[in-house]
């Protein structure tokens, strides 16, 4: 999750669909990716609870208008072939 919350800082859309689960890629392009990443100022990130195959998070960012905003996320993540990917998120 610290990885994939860095790469929207610092505009790393391919390693963000990379790290994607594949059979949910069809649901995140890239330019869409980097869009979100781009349109947002990111200020930190807060780690709330996490198991196994889940991470509740806060990312804090300013949107594109310098308004403070906070996405709070539960992402579900899977492994495969020794590689971690995102799956999905309840916000």
């Amino acid at each position: 999750m610290r990885s994939r919350y860095s790469a929207y800082a610092v505009l790393a859309a391919d390693y963000l669909w990379e790290t994607t689960a594949p059979q949910e890629r069809k649901h995140h392009g890239k330019a869409a990716i980097l869009e979100w990443a781009k349109s947002n100022q990111w200020i930190k990130l807060e780690v709330l609870n996490s198991t196994e195959t889940t991470v509740e998070f806060k990312a804090y960012y300013l949107d594109n208008l310098l308004r403070a905003q906070i996405h709070h996320e539960k992402s579900t993540f899977m492994k495969e072939g020794g590689s971690w990917y995102y799956v999905d998120g309840e916000y």
